[in-house]
């Protein structure tokens, strides 16, 4: 009863007080909290409500000429009257590049627009609840779809309604469009510059751009905000990266098996569907066809190198391209978000591919808190915003996009900047809101690093190779530890990150790592006294010891419940040989420890360890939100290897031997965590 009041109030609201509001350019309240208050509920019933213009008119296929003569292929949405026919008028216009072909935004965008039938669809996905069952990942990922997750992918229907374009272009090489995928590098990035400009240019632009979209459409807008093209003035990337090599391609070295090769296959499987419409009218583009038999597989023969290739000598040249940090193919891949200065609204996930740059992004933005947002989820790369849109939480992905470009583009002064500008979903927590994140935080938010030491003193708290400690001051130990390369974490949160999300419906693998504990080394605290945050940025330093010439070490940071679950709350990988540090690019503590120890993941780098000597090594994991409860402990677990997530390419795999390695404890040089802590633990 309680809610179907509420839906009545909202829609009188959206009918009668809004509309008012927007047309007046009346200042909004600001927004409080992490669900908006009044704010908060005025953008989900501006986006809600009824909007100016009844329908949609759609150009399909709109051939878009780049410098170097490629034909790119763009599906544009305009407003239109009932009679589907292009309203007279110029709006702001939103660009969404794609490497998924249109076609399947195009299909998305249909199935959400089928009247009675997808709302009743969007609001099943929002009351599908498994919460306590062993399934309970599914919910994350149904509640996602009618989280506004999908508008972000495909086309907001309800925001060009109200006035605006959207240009849905494919990428070069994939989709219609002409050309070979570039992925990601400088010829792609040009032509997104291209593309905003020929939509600014359009006679039904304003000359106002903004970019929305997922994933891969996240990255080429940071891309592109990073260029500066002149009519790019707001941007709302979901799931971004910006240093890809760290993300998700190799972090510290060890090659992303599971992600890049079921990705690379479902790209090059869809470049290759035809525009059949233009075979059957007799205008099917030949030069597509060209392109596509001149490139038919992009970048999976690199990946056969990768694992065929027993010498690095033997090595396909691009394989090495891609592990080189000074080929022009790195320099595409990483981005300088400092130089971006346009609105830009940031939203990611704890376990997301790209957590490691999402937060970094927000923070090296040189723009005030407000005209850069941060939004973190406890969620996968899937399921972005599967917590919105419910009393006490925040609006739906959709609402705050339609939000921010209402202010940005059209200005609407509807109290987004004042939204956030952190708004963050504690992992062990709920969802609250702060002025800074990690390194951007101001002292009254900001954490204390610490170091935790890996001890040989038994918790009685795991079944693992060994459980361990953590101590809060140094100790004496002299263990070694082994730990051998073994399968358990095929069942771990890596996994489950590693696909996208996909294995997190398995509760027993995302959400409780006791079983990939079974061949690892655990060492756990003792209980913290009160709740206790982590917050940032955290770096373990091993003391290693190899049998062979490399090695691959895998360290996460759990949370552990009374009852014995393990919960990861970050993690971190690194090859032993590619250890060298780029200090340029790396940060560091009060207390002078690593916080973000940036590894050059660079094969001209490497260091191949001597056997039987000790190995400092200092992994960088991803930065994290989360809140230990009283009677709740903090673990770290070590593995020799990370699969299906991480498996270093061939010649690398065969210098490990596959051999067990040791982890020795040793007074003079320890291993250690060092973590941001807010609290009284105890320790």
């Amino acid at each position: 009863m309680k809610y179907a009041l509420r839906a009545t109030v909202a829609a009188v609201a959206a009918t009668v007080v809004f509309p008012f509001l927007t047309a007046t350019a009346i200042a909004g309240p600001a927004a409080i909290g992490p669900d908006g208050g009044a704010a908060g509920a005025a953008w989900t019933a501006t986006q809600d409500g009824p909007q100016q213009y009844p329908n949609i008119h759609i150009d399909w296929d709109v051939p878009i000429t780049m410098t170097d003569g490629t034909v790119l292929k763009g599906n544009v949405y305009r407003p239109a009257d009932a009679t589907g026919r292009a309203a007279d008028v110029q709006t702001p216009t939103i660009v969404n590049l794609t490497p998924y072909t249109k076609l399947v935004s195009n299909l998305a965008d249909h199935a959400q627009a089928i009247p009675g039938l997808s709302d009743a669809l969007l609001n099943l996905f929002r009351q599908i609840d498994m919460s306590g069952t062993p399934l309970s990942g599914i919910t994350d990922l149904t509640k996602a779809f009618g989280g506004g997750e999908l508008r972000n992918f495909t086309v907001d229907r309800q925001l060009i309604r109200s006035g605006y374009s959207q240009v849905v272009v494919d990428v070069r090489g994939t989709g219609f469009s002409q050309g070979e995928w570039d992925m990601l590098r400088q010829r792609e990035q040009q032509d997104t510059v291209e593309v905003i400009d020929w939509a600014a240019r359009q006679s039904w632009s304003t000359g106002k751009v903004g970019m929305n979209g997922i994933s891969y459409s996240g990255i080429n807008q940071v891309q592109a905000a990073e260029k500066h093209p002149e009519a790019l003035k707001a941007i709302f990337p979901v799931v971004p990266g910006s240093d890809l090599v760290d993300d998700v391609l190799a972090p510290g070295g060890g090659f992303g098996f599971n992600f890049i090769p079921l990705w690379l296959t479902a790209i090059n499987t869809l470049k290759w569907v035809p525009d059949v419409q233009s075979i059957v009218t007799g205008k099917f583009d030949t030069t597509w066809l060209r392109d596509r038999a001149a490139d038919p597989y992009t970048y999976l023969d690199v990946l056969l190198s990768a694992y065929t290739s027993t010498r690095m000598e033997d090595l396909d040249p691009r394989v090495k391209q891609m592990l080189s940090d000074y080929s022009s193919e790195r320099q595409a891949w990483l981005g300088d978000p400092s130089t971006i200065d346009i609105p830009t609204f940031v939203t990611g996930g704890w376990h997301d591919l790209f957590t490691y740059s999402e937060s970094k992004i927000y923070n090296e933005i040189s723009l005030p808190p407000g005209q850069k947002q941060l939004f973190m989820g406890n969620t996968y790369h899937l399921n972005s915003g599967n917590e919105s849109g419910r009393p006490g939480l925040p609006p739906r992905l959709d609402v705050l996009q339609r939000a921010w470009f209402d202010k940005w583009l059209k200005g609407i002064d509807n109290g987004i900047d004042t939204y956030g500008p952190v708004t963050l979903r504690q992992q062990g927590g709920g969802w609250i809101t702060q002025n800074g994140f990690g390194p951007s935080a101001p002292a009254e938010e900001a954490s204390q690093y610490r170091r935790m030491y890996l001890s040989a003193n038994r918790s009685g708290t795991a079944n693992s190779v060994y459980d361990g400690s953590l101590t809060g001051s140094a100790n004496g130990d002299t263990e070694r530890l082994t730990v051998s390369p073994g399968m358990t974490t095929l069942c771990s949160n890596d996994a489950a990150q590693a696909t996208a999300g996909i294995l997190s419906i398995i509760d027993g693998c995302a959400k409780d790592s006791r079983v990939a504990e079974l061949n690892g080394l655990t060492f756990t605290s003792d209980p913290v006294a009160e709740q206790t945050t982590i917050s940032g940025p955290i770096a373990v330093r091993l003391n290693t010891i190899q049998d062979a010439a490399d090695g691959y070490w895998v360290a996460t940071v759990n949370d552990v419940a009374p009852d014995g679950q393990s919960t990861v709350l970050s993690s971190g990988q690194l090859m032993a040989s590619l250890r060298q540090v780029d200090e340029s690019r790396s940060a560091r503590s009060a207390n002078g420890d690593y916080t973000d120890p940036r590894a050059y993941t660079s094969l001209d780098k490497r260091e191949p360890t001597v056997p039987g000597e000790a190995t400092t090594l200092d992994l960088a994991l991803t930065a994290t939100e989360a809140v230990l409860q009283p009677g709740h402990r903090l673990r770290v677990d070590v593995f020799a290897g990370n699969f299906p997530k991480g498996l270093p390419i061939l010649p690398m795999l065969i210098d490990t031997g596959l051999k067990p390695q040791h982890l020795q404890l040793d007074p003079n040089a320890p291993s250690f965590v060092n973590i941001p802590v807010r609290g009284k633990p105890g320790w």
